[in-house]
């Protein structure tokens, strides 16, 4: 046990990022294809091809998922992930070649670092080369290198985040795992309590977001795009519509995690893939609980993993509490 998204059998991981400009994506390749769900409950997504996964379409598998930094921009990094697996020869079987199905989901990390520079074409298919089955780092990489959380008061009090993945394994041999980029306009929280998000004035601690706003502080200085991205992976056989209540389930995880989330200012989206390596009649219920409990612990991970960049607090470095009662 990797005791991360890697756990299920035949998925890759692969990240690239520009650690001066602060961002970066991360993809998930299985190249045997995946059954795959997604929800999105932020009302600011920026996506590729979710409507392919409603259950009533007929595409059943996918290749890849990306997550991605750069806005809307840095949905091109799909493309070079889409190169990388049609040379490779792997995809939809469409007569003449193979299209490969490559689906993904972006998050605004502009305001930090330098929004000049995006994840494209060329950092996608770098991530591909740099998949892998055994190592997956967390922290400041993939599409967690500019990801940051607690944007009530602006760029400059926000903390670091990043990119976490965790994993369960039952008896039975079915595994639920869980792979986020969180960049939430909201705060973190570990056992009821703040662990990372708006910063106080001098820095040395977190304040509760949701008390700021209840006093009357609004949103200052950030884009409305902010935006947690994520992927559950199981080995269990399901078809798509119970991917898609999955992906469903595990919105509770960032809200167990994570608040105020699914804002207007947020493009909460979360993707579910299963390689179907084990058929079993384990209940939905409990597939879908697993999910909950591997994105709250994947989200943790995040910002347990960041740390400091061009001046940005790190978890590490934080001595955190909750500054407003």
């Amino acid at each position: 046990m990797y005791n991360n998204i890697l756990d299920v059998k035949g998925l890759k991981v692969g990240q690239a990022q520009n650690e001066d400009a602060l961002t970066g994506c991360t993809v998930v390749i299985c190249e045997e294809g995946a059954t795959c769900g997604v929800d999105v409950r932020g009302a600011a997504p920026g996506t590729r091809e979710t409507d392919l996964l409603d259950p009533v379409n007929t595409i059943q598998k996918v290749h890849a998922v990306v997550l991605s930094g750069g806005s809307a921009f840095g949905l091109e990094s799909t493309c070079g992930v889409s190169q990388y697996l049609e040379e490779r020869n792997i995809g939809f079987d469409a007569g003449p070649c193979k299209v490969p199905i490559v689906v993904g989901a972006v998050l605004f990390d502009l305001a930090i670092g330098n929004h000049k520079i995006r994840p494209d074409k060329q950092m996608g298919y770098e991530a591909c080369l740099n998949a892998s089955e055994t190592v997956l780092k967390q922290g400041n990489y993939g599409a967690g290198c500019g990801a940051s959380v607690g944007k009530l008061r602006g760029p400059q009090f926000v903390t670091k985040s990043g990119i976490g993945s965790h994993s369960i394994k039952l008896d039975n041999g079915i595994v639920v795992s869980a792979l986020v980029a969180v960049n939430a306009l909201g705060d973190v929280y570990e056992n009821g309590k703040v662990i990372a998000g708006a910063l106080n004035d001098d820095k040395t601690g977190c304040l509760n977001s949701y008390e700021l706003m209840k006093q009357g502080v609004t949103k200052g200085g950030f884009s409305i795009d902010n935006t947690t991205i994520g992927i559950i992976a199981t080995n269990a056989k399901l078809d798509k519509a119970q991917c898609k209540k999955i992906s469903q389930m595990a919105h509770d995880g960032y809200a167990r995690a994570i608040f105020p989330i699914h804002t207007p200012h947020d493009g909460d989206t979360i993707f579910t893939m299963a390689t179907g390596e084990i058929e079993t009649d384990a209940d939905l219920t409990l597939i879908g609980s697993l999910a909950v409990e591997v994105m709250e612990k994947s989200i943790i991970n995040a910002v347990k993993n960041a740390k400091q960049i061009n001046e940005i607090p790190s978890y590490n470095e934080l001595n955190y509490e909750i500054l407003v009662k």
